[in-house]
């Protein structure tokens, strides 16, 4: 009976030991965020580590190498100095990883994303060249300094144009890049669980581990005026996210009153007032979510979703107004299946 008993309070020792060794194994993980301002706009970090971290040094390094690199608002950008007429310009591997995807992208759409639009995004008032008045004569004219094909990547690294007056302006890019280029850094940090935006546009990587989850994220309403409305919600997971719409980026003409929108077609050379209100994308990247989001502003409807239909590893929600003045959705079938019901 005596050894009986033994066994049984050695068994629960064992036991307890057992529990503890496991509880102590057991990883605990810490909440960071990070916010701030940069590339004109706001971002937010948040990432999970067994401890508080901190990263504001590292942050800011990658938007000062990006800002240096492609902001066509710093007169001494590498792009600046580009589009200026300098070609002896060098340009880093942030410029190249970026021209070499604009040029894949601005094939895949045919021409419908193509960052030399810059002479035309100055000219209609968007940009940081100067505005000038437009009509069909000067539009004709500025769109033989527009086009992908007139512009090169040489072996060393500087960049060649056709012609001089071509402008480059990758702002419909470079914020999703800037996304890619955080998660990057916390990927090299060893941290796997996170979600990045920049101006809103996203990446996540892993889960929130906080809740055991996936992160959730909300799309803007186009109609709305705040975003405390949004038109959807969706579980994101290792995915880009980008959005892109004409409902808060316009300018208005002081005398006649007319609006013009801020997607500009690098076909026609018009801004496009079209039926799409606004776009989201989910890519591998946020660059490429970026990129396209932009080109399907500038695609009629029918044309940017059979593309979408056509890409496998891209998913939308386009909304936009149908014939009858209604408001509608188109939505592939991936992004139906991220959706919080």
């Amino acid at each position: 009976m005596m050894d009986l008993l033994k066994f049984r309070v050695f068994k629960l020792i064992v036991i307890i030991v057992l529990g503890g060794l496991f509880n102590s194994c057991e990883e605990v993980f810490v909440e960071n965020r990070q916010t701030g301002s940069a590339l004109g706009t706001t971002y937010s970090i948040l990432f999970y580590d067994t401890q508080a971290r901190n990263f504001e040094t590292e942050i800011d390094s990658v938007f000062t190498a990006i800002n240096h690199s492609m902001s066509t608002y710093i007169p001494d950008s590498d792009i600046s100095k580009i589009n200026a007429g300098d070609s002896s310009v060098v340009v880093d591997v942030m410029f190249q990883e970026v021209f070499n995807l604009s040029k894949d992208i601005n094939a895949r759409t045919e021409g419908y994303f193509d960052p030399t639009v810059g002479v035309l995004v100055n000219s209609w008032g968007f940009g940081p060249g100067k505005q000038i008045e437009l009509d069909s004569t000067r539009v004709d004219s500025l769109l033989h300094f527009v086009g992908f094909g007139k512009v090169r990547l040489n072996e060393d690294a500087t960049i060649s144009k056709m012609n001089p007056n071509i402008v480059f302006d990758f702002n419909a890019i470079a914020k999703g890049y800037a996304v890619d280029r955080l998660g990057a850094l916390l990927k090299a940090k060893g941290i796997s669980n996170y979600l990045v935006e920049v101006g809103g546009e996203l990446v996540a990587k892993g889960k929130n581990l906080v809740k055991n989850k996936d992160f959730v994220v909300g799309i803007d309403d186009p109609q709305a005026n705040d975003r405390s409305t949004p038109i959807a919600k969706i579980n994101l997971r290792n995915k880009g996210l980008a959005s892109s719409g004409n409902y808060r980026h316009f300018r208005a003409d002081p005398i006649s009153g007319v609006k013009y929108v801020h997607t500009v077609d690098p076909i026609t050379g018009y801004t496009k007032n079209s039926n799409v209100l606004g776009v989201t994308i989910l890519g591998s990247t946020c660059a490429e979510a970026d990129a396209y989001a932009t080109a399907f502003m500038a695609m009629d409807l029918e044309k940017s979703t059979s593309l979408i239909l056509d890409k496998k590893d891209l998913e939308a929600l386009i909304v936009y107004i149908d014939g009858n003045g209604a408001v509608k959705q188109f939505r592939t079938k991936g992004f139906d299946n991220v959706m919080v019901k």
